[in-house]
């Protein structure tokens, strides 16, 4: 069963930090590719990043140097990391999950099956 719930998610300043986190269960992690989406009222979800099974990450450009995505398969976890964030880093966050089969490589342009609740990141300047 997929399972993602959102977390951590925070009106801050320009320039502040938040740490998003994703409560991720066993069966997601082996059966589906993890990333982050972010959505800004009114308009589609965009990639933000995404890991690999073997923890290789890739970014958007606009996040690359000040968002870092993690996981810990011990904790049932996916993070995300924000640094240095800017009032365009304002959307709604989506944890999200691509389907690959055990023991394929995720795909680099994987297409996102499943997201949770999202979480709310406001940034003002």
């Amino acid at each position: 069963q997929v399972r993602l719930v959102e977390s951590g998610g925070n009106s801050v300043e320009s320039g502040g930090s938040l740490r998003l986190s994703c409560e991720v269960s066993d069966y997601t992690f082996r059966h589906y590719c993890l990333g982050w989406l972010r959505q800004v009222q009114g308009k589609g979800r965009e990639g933000v990043a995404d890991i690999d099974r073997d923890g290789y990450t890739s970014y958007a450009d606009s996040v690359k140097g000040r968002f870092t995505i993690s996981q810990d398969k011990a904790k049932n976890a996916l993070y995300l990391e924000m640094n240095s964030l800017k009032p365009e880093d304002t959307a709604m966050y989506y944890c999200a999950a691509a389907r690959t089969p055990v023991g394929f490589v995720c795909p680099v342009d994987r297409v996102y099956d499943y997201w949770g609740q999202g979480t709310q990141v406001t940034v003002s300047s």
